[in-house]
């Protein structure tokens, strides 16, 4: 397969807004071709029209990341579509920071089942896929949050902990098939995922923290091309990176 971006086939979930939305824009700039999963259908229809209108290529598909058989059926209407897969990334995130002590078992309960079972889920449904091909690339999004824990985050910490497990596993597990894997763990950037936070203190603190620090989301989306395009021997890990700005 070649070495850069133009003509690959890459899904994203995750892609009505923010760092996903971003990312298959610039990612279909360079002439991939984009697969789009993510619950907002109407957004995701706009998102290709606009790609299509600039001379791209692109395909929405309704997906929950939460329902297992939703992932599949974004697989497979990529390979239906254009006949493989070269990059899956699982994108889809939320961010519900709160006191262990709030009790907000709900929102725990969303966290696990789009951070850790949507990642998860990403992976079962594509690793056929790229087995059979003997080529691909799975790119998981993990978080600075990954990497260090702190008050009122602990259980998003938690989930994107394991994206960071679950990624380093599945690198080992694939080196006989030629699949690369990469972990990509943002600081504070531009996106929706601070609109979730529902206790009101917390909400506050972390707003105004990004309100003053956060990057745009084009850093993420140049994260992920770095990673795609390097050659193929050259199997891109993890990156973290977070803004200068940013202490934690």
């Amino acid at each position: 397969m070649s070495n850069n971006i133009n003509g690959k086939v890459i899904v994203i979930t995750g892609a009505s807004s923010g760092l996903g939305e971003c990312t298959a824009r610039t990612l279909s700039a360079k002439g991939a071709i984009v697969v789009l999963g993510a619950r907002r259908i109407d957004r995701l229809e706009k998102l290709v029209h606009d790609i299509e209108s600039g001379g791209g290529r692109a395909l929405a598909v309704a997906t929950d990341v939460t329902d297992k058989s939703q992932v599949e059926n974004l697989m497979k209407a990529a390979v239906d579509k254009f006949g493989r897969i070269d990059v899956l990334l699982n994108n889809a995130g939320l961010m519900q920071q709160s006191m262990l002590e709030s009790l907000k078992v709900n929102e725990w309960d969303n966290m696990i089942d789009i951070n850790i079972k949507g990642t998860l889920y990403g992976i079962a449904a594509v690793l056929p896929v790229m087995k059979e091909q003997k080529f691909g690339h799975i790119i998981n999004v993990s978080s600075i949050a990954g990497h260090k824990v702190t008050p009122a985050g602990v259980i998003y910490c938690a989930t994107k902990h394991a994206v960071r497990v679950i990624s380093e596993g599945l690198r080992s597990e694939v080196k006989p098939y030629n699949l690369r894997t990469t972990i990509i763990s943002p600081g504070a950037v531009d996106t929706e995922l601070t609109n979730h936070i529902t206790e009101e203190g917390v909400a506050g603190q972390i707003k105004q923290f990004y309100d003053e620090h956060a990057l745009p989301p084009s850093s993420f989306a140049s994260a992920v091309e770095f990673a795609i395009t390097q050659p193929e021997n050259i199997d891109i890990n993890e990156i973290l990176f977070r803004p200068t700005s940013q202490e934690m």
